[in-house]
């Protein structure tokens, strides 16, 4: 066994449903990947093809809570569906890509929106937005054997009860196979990885005391209070 000078790190996990946690490699999460948010956030998607970015594994957070972090009065969520994959790759064919899926779960993108939005002014990265801990509240995984790959069906964030975001699987402009297939052009996939596939319109802040609740058509439900 190698001898470490400070303790290693915990692997980061998800639990699955019915038992079991599943470990966490990267996080790769895609830009303005509905047309309608995309229009929300001032662009074309027309235009304007989707991007990717990261989170830290360690941001996932499967424990109901969400802390409002520091450094930031704007607090915006952003509902989506989590891919988890199973194996890896690279070049990966579009007609192939959903072999490499082990499951699908509910998450959040919670943003630091104004930090983003100043670091978008200067040119520079985003992760002081996005990639703050526990910033990716997530639930329970299910397997592609309890339900199969979800491609339509309704997709909606409710904020106390009301319904802040709401759309359906079908309107990614790219689907779930793309994403898999474009990302394994550029980094070697691994099992382990997941992919946080994109928000519809409607994104926007949350204060201490909320409680968030997604539904995605087929998975179950997440609530995550903010605290």
């Amino acid at each position: 066994m190698p001898e470490f000078p400070i303790p290693a790190p915990k692997t980061p996990t998800i639990p699955i449903q019915g038992g079991g946690e599943f470990p966490v490699r990267r996080v790769y999460c895609v830009g303005r990947n509905y047309a309608a948010h995309s229009i929300e956030m001032g662009d074309d998607p027309d235009r304007d093809p989707p991007f990717f970015f990261q989170k830290n594994p360690d941001n996932l957070d499967a424990s109901g809570d969400f802390p409002y972090p520091p450094q930031t009065s704007d607090v915006h969520h952003e509902v989506e569906m989590a891919v988890a994959l199973k194996k890896g790759g690279t070049d990966i064919p579009v007609a192939e890509a959903l072999d490499h899926v082990f499951g699908y779960a509910p998450c959040l993108d919670m943003t630091r929106r104004d930090l983003q939005g100043e670091a978008k002014k200067k040119g520079r990265p985003w992760e002081i937005g996005k990639a703050f801990e526990r910033s990716g509240p997530i639930g329970p995984l299910q397997t592609v054997s309890q339900v199969g790959h979800p491609a339509a069906g309704r997709i909606e964030l409710k904020v106390n009860g009301e319904v802040r975001q709401e759309g359906d699987l079908n309107q990614m402009i790219w689907k779930v196979p793309e994403m898999i297939s474009y990302l394994s052009a550029y980094f070697e996939l691994q099992p382990g990885d997941v992919i946080m596939s994109g928000t519809p319109a409607g994104v926007g802040p949350v204060v201490r005391g909320d409680v968030m609740v997604v539904n995605i058509a087929g998975l179950q439900s997440l609530e995550v209070k903010v605290v």
